[in-house]
Parts: C-alpha cells; sequence; structure tokens
C-alpha cells in the first residue's frame, strides 16, 4: 500500500468519526470504534471500500435524522436523541470487517475468490442499509404486521414489516449495490450485481424474523440481531455467487 493511498485512509475515517460525534449522531465511543471500523475496512480492503462503508453511513444518519423529532416524541430514536454507540457501530460493522480481513488474507485483488469476498462485502452492506432505512424510515408507517404471524402491532415492534418500509429497504439495498459496484468493479456489470440486492432483502428479512422471535423472547440483542443477519446475507451471497460461477 503506497503512502498516499494510506493518509487517505485516515483522513477519511478521521473526519467520518469526528463529524459523526460533532453532529451527535455517535457517541464518543461509537465514534473511536467508527475510527477503528474504517481504518481495518480501509487497510485491509482498500480506499474504494471504505468509500462504500462511509456513504453508506452517510445515507444512514440522513435516514436518522428523517423526522427525528416524531420519532422522539414517540420513543422510537435509537439513544437519547438519536445517537449510536459502540454497540451499534460494532453490530453493523463486524462482517464487512470480517470479509475485508478475508479479503486480504486471501491475496490480490483479482480472481474468482477475490470477486466473491467482494459481493459479500457489498451485500454486508446492502443488508444493513436495507434494515436502516426500514428501521428509521419504515417506522413513520402506522400499517405494521408481525413478519411471524400477520397480526397488526404498533410500529417498532420487534419483528414487524409494512409495505413501505419493505419498498424503502428495497431501494435501500438497490442504491448501496449501485454504488458499492460501481466503486469496486466500476462499469463492468453483469449478473452478479443483482446478488447484493437479493441478499440485502434476505438480511433484512431475517433480521425482523429474528426479531419477532428470540428477540422479542430476550435471547439474543438487536445488536446480535444485526451482527448476525448482516452475515446470513454476506453467506448468502456467496453461495448464490458459488453457483452461479
Amino acid at each position: 500500500m503506497e503512502l498516499l493511498e494510506l493518509l487517505i485512509i485516515i483522513v477519511l475515517a478521521g473526519l467520518l468519526s469526528i463529524l459523526a460525534q460533532y453532529l451527535g449522531l455517535l457517541t464518543f465511543d461509537g465514534a473511536a470504534v467508527s475510527l477503528g471500523i474504517g481504518l481495518i475496512i480501509g487497510l485491509f480492503g482498500s480506499v474504494d471500500w471504505l468509500l462504500v462503508l462511509i456513504i453508506f453511513t452517510a445515507l444512514g444518519f440522513a435516514a436518522t435524522l428523517v423526522g427525528l423529532a416524531k420519532k422522539r416524541s414517540k420513543g422510537l430514536q435509537e439513544g437519547k436523541t438519536g445517537e449510536r454507540m459502540y454497540k451499534n457501530v460494532v453490530a453493523v460493522s463486524f462482517t464487512p470487517c470480517l470479509f475485508a480481513v478475508l479479503s486480504f488474507l486471501i491475496g490480490g485483488t483479482g480472481g474468482e475468490h477475490y470477486t466473491i469476498m467482494c459481493i459479500a462485502y457489498i451485500s454486508s452492506i446492502t443488508v444493513a442499509a436495507a434494515d436502516t432505512i426500514a428501521s428509521e424510515v419504515g417506522v413513520k408507517d402506522k400499517r405494521v404486521w408481525l413478519i411471524t404471524t400477520f397480526k397488526r402491532v404498533p410500529p417498532g415492534t420487534d419483528g414487524g414489516v409494512s409495505v413501505i418500509g419493505t419498498l424503502l429497504a428495497l431501494m435501500a439495498a438497490s442504491v448501496t449495490a449501485v454504488i458499492g459496484w460501481l466503486l469496486i468493479f466500476g462499469l463492468t456489470f453483469d449478473v452478479l450485481f443483482f446478488v447484493p440486492i437479493m441478499a440485502g432483502m434476505v438480511g433484512c428479512f431475517a433480521d425482523s424474523v429474528v426479531g419477532a422471535t428470540i428477540e422479542q423472547a430476550g435471547y439474543v440483542s438487536k445488536y446480535t440481531n444485526n451482527a448476525t443477519t448482516a452475515f446470513m446475507g454476506a453467506l448468502f451471497a456467496i453461495f448464490v455467487c458459488v453457483f452461479l460461477f
């Protein structure tokens, strides 16, 4: 890795963390962990991988700010005022970090295995994007059903899904997939491009199923749920890629 690339990674990761804390979107510990995550993604993946994470984070923060006052009035916001702490950051970024490290360990930036690692990485981000948008924006929809029983439940219920939330999740997964693909693969689109979109929705629905069952029962936290379902989405992407290859 060249010195200039290393400096770019440090600056980008640092600016993201500082700005997020300054705007009250991350707690101090959340910002500190965010810095570490950014460095891992950039150093083991690439600047392009880091840019994908930064753009997703920016979109997630934007979704958090949409209707924040209303969400606060109903107690549906993250933290006390919409901020996220280190647990949120770790839950969302564990899987992307894992595949960044794996991509480094396999060596090189070409070949079938590296392509699969890239798609798994993008897929883990699309899962997070779909779930974040569905939760932050879709929570305003009053018509919510529990995914396991399809009975009406209050907005914000673990495992609750809505038509608007699902459509927004699909849009978020698609936009994130486009951004990730363009940054990492350029304009070389093929059928594999659709894998991260599918993975994003699979992970998002899995998040709802886990939320409606073992999370509601108190066996896992929402952080464990987020980390696990992001990994499930990435694994789904790997299986599809192996089948297509």
